[in-house]
């Protein structure tokens, strides 16, 4: 017998396309009513399950964890509706994690790629200028598509962020990954950082917070998305304090990045740059936080239909996900309101579905 969900409420296909009538037949959607009574009636306003797209399943505050730890992070993000993941690094080897279809759809990119002692222990693998580039084709083989670059860290000799690889040479390790199928995407915390990324032909930027005016007609020109985990960048002011005694003008720059964060990203989105939620959760956030991530950028300035976009339509076309769609997968979140009126409905969903089952929220 068919397991049957009815979707009772106003169905938002796109931020702008509103529906009515959808069912979970078997786990794929349809707009057709199924000629057998559902098994479950669920109201609300109904989306496609929002995506993080920048999280670390597998990963903690000292490196690799254990399953039973990754299955809890991958159980908070699926509570909290998140259903596809696009990974931005993690020691673990999280094949198993696709292999489930109780937890959010994943898309992984490998272990970070730092440059030796410039980067948190434990975390990436750790290599010289000269290794870059065949660590990159590793890495491109191994995931699903995405390679992770850490852009930017502290240089201690400087007392300064500073690029972590020279430019020649990161253009040659994003060709490498290009040549292998993939896409890079990097962390750059720092203005310079930026520069060499585009400069390069990077296909993602995390973080952006050196984002400046020069910048955005360049990401707009070339395509090039930005996600900026601005419930990480809260925890710059920390950062700032811990270093200042040691570091002072690299705690002066952290603090200026975290002061502009908001105007930045808005500027960007005004222009026309592609913007993406992502919680960066894994080490020190923690994991289900896409509805947090997605009212700081509502915060910064970005008006709901873009904030959703941002988190579901827009998100899942750029990943090539599957939206709301005849004979899509049944991986929907039900709000109690019209999000794109009140976003902070998103906080306190109704229901998750995924894969055509309701979510336990015990």
């Amino acid at each position: 017998m068919a397991n049957i969900i009815e979707f009772s409420g106003p169905v938002l296909v796109a931020a702008n396309e509103e529906r009515q009538g959808l069912w979970s037949v078997d786990g794929r959607l349809t707009f057709v009513r199924p000629h057998a009574k559902p098994d479950a009636v669920l109201d609300g306003w109904v989306l496609p399950g929002f995506v993080d797209a920048h999280c670390h399943i597998g990963l903690g505050p000292g490196g690799q964890v254990d399953e039973p730890t990754t299955l809890g992070q991958a159980q908070a993000d699926l509570r909290a509706g998140t259903l596809l993941i696009r990974d931005a690094g993690s020691p673990s080897d999280t094949r198993w994690v696709q292999q489930r279809h109780d937890l959010p759809r994943l898309i992984r990119a490998g272990r970070h790629i730092a440059r030796s002692r410039r980067y948190l222990r434990g975390l990436g693998h750790e290599v010289e200028p000269e290794q870059l580039v065949e660590t990159v084709r590793k890495e491109a083989r191994d995931g699903d598509g995405w390679v992770k670059l850490v852009g930017d860290w502290i240089d201690r000799g400087l007392g300064d962020l500073a690029p972590s690889f020279p430019a020649a040479v990161v253009k040659d390790a994003i060709a490498a990954a290009h040549d292998e199928g993939a896409r890079v995407t990097a962390h750059c915390f720092a203005e310079e950082t930026m520069d060499q990324m585009l400069d390069a032909g990077i296909d993602c930027i995390e973080h952006a917070t050196g984002l400046l005016p020069r910048h955005i007609p360049r990401l707009v020109e070339q395509g090039v998305p930005i996600v900026p985990t601005l419930v990480n960048i809260a925890t710059f002011p920390d950062i700032a304090a811990q270093a200042r005694p040691k570091f002072p003008d690299y705690a002066r720059h952290m603090t200026a990045l975290w002061e502009r964060r908001r105007e930045r990203v808005l500027e960007a989105f005004e222009a026309g740059v592609s913007i993406y939620a992502g919680t960066d959760a894994g080490s020190v956030i923690k994991h289900g936080r896409i509805a947090d991530e997605m009212l700081e950028l509502h915060d910064a300035g970005l008006p709901p239909a873009a904030v959703l976009n941002a988190a579901a339509w827009d998100a899942r076309k750029w990943l090539g996900a599957e939206g709301i769609s005849e004979g899509g997968s049944a991986d929907v979140v039900l709000c109690r309101d019209d999000p794109r009126l009140n976003l902070a409905t998103v906080a306190e969903l109704k229901n998750v579905v995924l894969r055509g089952r309701t979510v336990d929220w015990e």
